[in-house]
């Protein structure tokens, strides 16, 4: 018999301090997760930039903001003082480079109309809007993916041709006429609804002598203890969310449906039917389950749609958030107001993309590689 030497019986026994390949895929998995998030942090700031830009220069082509909102009001010589007291006939690249600096400080600038900073506007009205994109979300979700789901069960029968049908006329049907339909309908004739505002007069007062109000008004009727003031507050959200959710709700109803057909047909779902599983237990288990990940990544475009369809429905519900005052910055003509509310609103879009987008890395790993 021959003896092991030392060196062989080494070479043959693994090497316990080398790390297994899982921990070995586990930490570039976790590599490359970190690698993505700094990327996608790192585009919100030229995605930004370009955004802010984009609406300098074609906000001042039409000239200074003073001549805009004062001109044919001021006699020639005030309204050159104003210009010049602003800085507005210095060069543009000049401007432009001041107003780039005053965002980096959070200074977005003061209202012709009322002279209040653009950020204290924000305040006021963004929690109206962020309430009315919420509600209108969840209204979105709550329609659009049961009934894609019900599209593609039944698919290429009369319930999916109805489900695209629905989706089409949702898309397509702008928000105010829909948000007109449901007044006349809902309050005008049937007077089940408010016809706008955010609540009746009387809550409105309960909700103002609360400490510290949130101005985010469920949350504040809540806090009141009262349910009729929950209730009013419910009552005028209704019609709002659905004439803006219905909208988002068309995407999400086609996009649900075709990812789960393409996921009906993949090659582990039909493993899973040839070994005798039932079509409903497919469909819940193996396919509306992966085909709900996709919905994480529109969510963030969508919440742009959302922002943009609010100027419509605040102003045909009078629902006074940051659409229903930029229109009415609009009729002043105060192009510095309205500026610095759109550079607001591609900030805020910006940042929830790059949410949405760790969101999905987390959920579904193969977004990250």
């Amino acid at each position: 018999m021959t003896a092991t030497t030392p060196e062989l019986a080494d070479s043959s026994q693994p090497d316990s301090s080398a790390p297994s390949p899982s921990a070995r895929q586990h930490r570039r998995g976790g590599g490359r997760l970190g690698s993505y998030l700094f990327i996608r942090f790192l585009l919100i700031f030229p995605t930004i930039f370009i955004l802010v830009t984009t609406v300098f220069f074609l906000m001042r082509s039409t000239g200074d903001p003073i001549t805009a909102a004062q001109g044919g009001r001021l006699p020639p010589d005030q309204l050159a003082e104003r210009i010049h007291q602003a800085g507005y006939d210095r060069p543009l690249f000049a401007q432009y480079l001041d107003y780039l600096g005053g965002i980096v400080h959070g200074d977005f600038g003061r209202t012709f109309s009322d002279n209040r900073p653009v950020l204290d506007v924000l305040k006021t009205y963004g929690t109206a809007t962020l309430e009315l994109t919420f509600y209108a979300l969840l209204v979105a979700l709550l329609v659009g993916i049961p009934l894609g789901r019900l599209a593609a069960a039944r698919r290429d029968r009369i319930p999916d041709a109805a489900m695209r049908v629905l989706a089409i006329l949702f898309y397509a049907t702008p928000v105010f006429f829909l948000g007109l339909l449901f007044k006349l309908v809902f309050s005008t004739w049937l007077g089940w609804l408010p016809v706008a505002g955010r609540a009746s007069t009387g809550a409105e007062i309960q909700l103002s002598t609360l400490n510290h109000p949130t101005g985010l008004y469920l949350v504040d009727a809540i806090r009141t203890g009262d349910p009729a003031v929950v209730r009013d507050v419910l009552q005028h959200a209704i019609l709002p969310a659905l004439a803006l959710g219905l909208v988002t709700a068309g995407i999400f109803l086609r996009l649900v449906r075709t990812n789960v057909i393409g996921t009906l047909g993949s090659g582990y779902v039909e493993a899973a039917r040839s070994r005798g599983v039932s079509e409903r237990r497919l469909l819940r288990k193996h396919a509306y389950r992966p085909a709900l990940i996709p919905i994480i990544t529109v969510i963030g475009l969508q919440i742009a749609l959302l922002l943009s369809g609010a100027v419509l429905t605040e102003t045909t519900f009078e629902w006074k958030g940051l659409g229903f005052q930029l229109v009415q910055y609009l009729q002043n003509r105060d192009f510095v107001a309205v500026q610095g509310m759109v550079a607001l609103l591609a900030v805020i879009v910006a940042i929830t993309n790059f949410v949405v987008d760790v969101v999905a890395a987390l959920i579904d790993p193969r977004v990250r590689y």
